[in-house]
């Protein structure tokens, strides 16, 4: 139950723009460290961004810059879960470390939005921004500020650990997996594919749900749409 969550804000619609980060740290499903700091992201601010976070270049004139912190996120992220809700804050980090030239960490991503569409029915295919899952949790929190969204997706999978009980760690391959497992198959852990991420597209021969139980039996995670890192079975 130790993991981190993070949010980032952006100056503009480029994700390496960051104007502010928060950071949650969680150990043993208690909130023990939070940290968010503005950040000058040596950019422009749109009027559609400032209209989101609120925050301007006036906000940030003496603030640090991205890579003025570097050390201190490295402290937090390196080697840690780290939460965030959809794959913007995990992408706009990547952008800005590229961008001022830093190296890359090694860090495990868990993203909340995956968790929540796994673990509550109405969010499986719609319906699950950051808000409304908050909400359906009952945690209330200040939308669009780094910190507070930080801590709200650190609550909504501590609340989708207590409902599923499914742990922290689990919760890594089980988003690999589809949104509905058959109870009555299991991936094989010793199957020959074992590893391997399958998605079946199109029509088939078989029904859909007859082939994803082969291809759990032989070990391979069911991908739910087309990836570069997955095979994909079915009638082009």
């Amino acid at each position: 139950m130790d993991f981190v969550a993070i949010d980032v804000e952006t100056a503009n619609a480029d994700m390496a723009s960051i104007c502010q980060i928060g950071i949650a740290c969680f150990k043993n499903g208690v909130l023990t460290e939070e940290w968010q700091t503005l950040i000058n992201p040596e950019d422009y601010f749109s009027d559609i961004n400032i209209g989101i976070h609120g925050i301007d270049e006036t906000d940030v004139m003496d603030s640090p810059k991205f890579v003025d912190i570097f050390e201190q996120l490295s402290r937090y992220l390196r080697g840690s879960i780290c939460v965030c809700h959809t794959h913007f804050d995990r992408i706009s980090l990547d952008r800005a470390f590229r961008k001022h030239g830093l190296p890359q960490m090694e860090i495990n991503w868990l993203d909340s939005a995956r968790v929540a569409r796994r673990s509550w029915l109405q969010f499986a295919n719609k319906g699950y921004g950051l808000a409304k899952v908050a909400e359906h949790i009952g945690y209330t929190f200040k939308h669009h500020d780094a910190l507070e969204d930080a801590k709200a997706a650190g609550h909504i999978l501590l609340a989708a650990v207590e409902v599923t009980g499914i742990s922290v760690s689990e919760w890594g391959r089980r988003i690999r997996q589809p949104l509905v497992i058959d109870p009555e198959v299991e991936k094989n852990p010793d199957g020959l594919l074992l590893g391997e991420m399958i998605c079946f597209t199109g029509s088939m021969s078989l029904v859909r749900k007859d082939a994803e139980a082969i291809a759990l039996k032989c070990g391979c995670a069911i991908g739910s749409g087309v990836t570069q890192k997955n095979h994909t079975f079915g009638r082009r």
